[in-house]
């Protein structure tokens, strides 16, 4: 009986009876945004390869002409000269088809007991590896920036904010390393996901392994993994990995945001605590007095897109039976732009960060209206031996007498103080003052110039400075 010939050109058409429709292939391709795995993909291959020639499954020659013909086409595509083909859907049939041409059967050999399924969930594993150790490196460099400035302004003084509200004074330098312990939960979070990222899912080939004789630790070892995945069915349909990289990409823009969202206000005529050189602003096309902090405003309204890739990602995954599905194609996307999207915006804020300079003498004068050291005052009678629910009754009073005379609580006079409370003797003044305040703070942790100095030393001995 004669085998009729196949309808489809397809890697995988040998089954079809007719051509794949152009606006299927059109709105099934995706070769237009994973080519940026071919790196990955080819690197992939080579250990496979590898690996198959270790098992008997490939000879040394066919081995040797994979590698150089993998070797050639990663020179084009980094060249530009590479030609790649919708009709092939993706970068690992593209990379394959090219493979084939360029040197014949061996080529056609390189597929064996692997899939597309474990082969992407390789190449994005490889991917977000990387990605990890770079976005590390970049917020490495955001935090040298924050302890930089913290150093230069260490000694001056800022209010403190709760609700917007001016709370109690503390040091400029004690505001700035807050960012630096948040952006240093960022890089852990990073390195904690690329240590479940790190797990080699190649040799579960569709979905239910291979029959052939495969040495799945082998690859692993030649591609720098820790651990091989131990259930075929869930790594064929295993996004967890991407979705917890995006998680962590989604913090680190949102804390970017917190920052962007400060320094708009900062920069503006009702705060003035912060100077944005003006090779970082821009103008108005109608009103020439304007200088405006579009990059905080911008890495600010970007925090939506990654925000939005995580949801994407989420969804994608909702309502997927095992194993492989078609929809987690749609998963590359949403991760290379939450990828391009914070990155430019981490190198941007260390860049901004590095070179503003803050207005230190406003900042100090904000400290000194809101009655900023009302808590300084509850806390000074509990050492009096004042319980504390009675003391922040007594300090409330005298806020609101402060308030009618429209005074600060420095401007009252001892007998005015001691009309509150009889604890209250003529050493009060000493934590009226802001200077007293910040220098009260003592515990760990706390604004003093003791703590602030210790942390800030801290940080720069971690971040080598």
């Amino acid at each position: 009986m004669t085998t009729p010939a196949s309808g489809s050109e397809k890697l995988w058409g040998g089954r079809f009876a007719a051509a794949t429709a152009e606006s299927v292939e059109k709105f099934t391709a995706s070769i237009h945004y994973d080519a940026r795995l071919y790196r990955y993909d080819i690197s992939g291959s080579k250990a496979h390869a590898t690996m198959l020639a270790e098992n008997g499954l490939l000879s040394r020659d066919e081995l040797s002409a994979i590698i150089d013909g993998l070797s050639g086409i990663e020179v084009d595509i980094a060249a530009g000269s590479f030609a790649f083909r919708r009709e092939l859907e993706d970068i690992h049939m593209n990379i394959e088809k090219a493979l084939a041409e360029r040197i014949g059967p061996a080529g056609a050999k390189l597929h064996s007991a692997r899939s597309r399924n474990d082969q992407i969930a390789l190449d994005l594993r490889l991917y977000l590896r990387d990605e990890c150790d770079r976005l590390g490196e970049l917020l490495t460099a955001l935090r040298r920036a924050f302890v930089i400035q913290a150093r230069t302004y260490l000694g001056a003084v800022m209010p403190g904010y709760t609700h917007l509200q001016r709370a109690q004074p503390v040091l400029i330098s004690h505001h700035l390393l807050a960012y630096y312990e948040m952006f240093g939960r960022d890089a852990d979070r990073l390195q904690d996901c690329r240590r479940r990222i790190n797990v080699c899912p190649l040799g579960s080939a569709a979905l239910a392994g291979t029959g052939l004789p495969i040495d799945r630790e082998r690859v692993a070892e030649l591609l720098g993994f820790d651990d091989v995945t131990a259930n075929s069915m869930d790594t064929a349909g295993d996004r967890d990995f991407a979705i917890e990289f995006v998680s962590c990409c989604a913090l680190i823009q949102l804390h970017l945001s917190r920052l962007s969202e400060e320094l708009v206000l900062w920069a503006g005529s009702e705060f003035n605590f912060v100077n944005l050189p003006d090779r970082f602003c821009t103008g108005s096309s109608i009103m020439p007095q304007k200088k405006n902090p579009d990059i905080p405003e911008l890495i600010r309204g970007k925090s939506g897109r990654v925000v939005g890739s995580l949801m994407s990602l989420l969804t994608l995954i909702k309502g997927l039976p095992l194993t492989y599905n078609r929809d987690l194609q749609e998963d590359k996307e949403p991760v290379f732009d939450a990828v391009d999207t914070v990155s430019a915006s981490l190198a941007i804020m260390a860049e901004l960060l590095a070179n503003l300079s803050f207005n230190t003498e406003t900042m100090r004068a904000a400290t000194a209206t809101g009655f900023m050291t009302a808590t300084d005052l509850a806390d000074y009678l509990v050492v009096k031996d004042v319980p504390f629910r009675e003391a922040h009754g007594i300090v409330g009073r005298i806020v609101g007498y402060c308030l009618e005379k429209k005074c600060e609580l420095d401007a009252l006079s001892l007998d005015e103080l001691r009309s509150f409370s009889p604890a209250i003797d003529k050493d009060v003044f000493e934590v009226l003052s802001v200077d007293g305040s910040v220098e009260s703070r003592i515990s760990t942790g706390g604004t003093s110039s003791q703590r602030v100095t210790e942390a800030l030393g801290a940080a720069e001995k971690h971040m080598g400075i």
